[in-house]
């Protein structure tokens, strides 16, 4: 019997609450002149915050994963003119890495965030997302 039947989707989340608050840090240091602490990300407007929920802790994205960290931005896109069905494209990170990484943290993490950038035209008021893992059988 196959020990990875069942798939779990897991959406990514707007955190609304969390994404204020790092813009209002943006806007009070603008307004008293400041700067940033040391190696403190500053939140932009065409940015916000998402989290995954992990439920269930026995993902599995592929057999084998290699534990490689994806270091910087990964870009996930598609064209507008194309359904809900046509696959994501990318670059700049490895979709499979991604998954890997996603899958070395939620051993530890009940929870993961994400800070997401948008292009003109898109933003969290009309983004949806969700990331697929086969959930083990036991």
């Amino acid at each position: 019997m196959d020990n990875f039947s069942l798939f779990q989707s897991l959406p990514f989340q707007p955190d609304l609450h969390l994404t204020k608050v790092m813009l209002q840090r943006v806007q009070s240091l603008q307004q008293r002149g400041g700067k940033r602490q040391d190696g403190e990300r500053l939140l932009r407007p065409h940015k916000a915050i998402y989290h995954l929920d992990f439920s269930l802790h026995a993902l599995h994205f592929t057999p084998g994963a290699c534990g490689r960290k994806v270091q910087g931005a990964g870009v996930f896109w598609r064209a507008e003119r194309y359904g809900d069905d046509t696959p994501v494209h990318h670059y700049e990170a490895d979709g499979q890495e991604f998954g890997e990484r996603i899958e070395d943290l939620e051993k530890v993490r009940k929870t993961m965030y994400f800070l997401l950038a948008f292009e003109e035209g898109v933003g969290p008021d009309v983004f949806e997302c969700s990331i697929s893992f086969q959930v083990g059988q036991k």
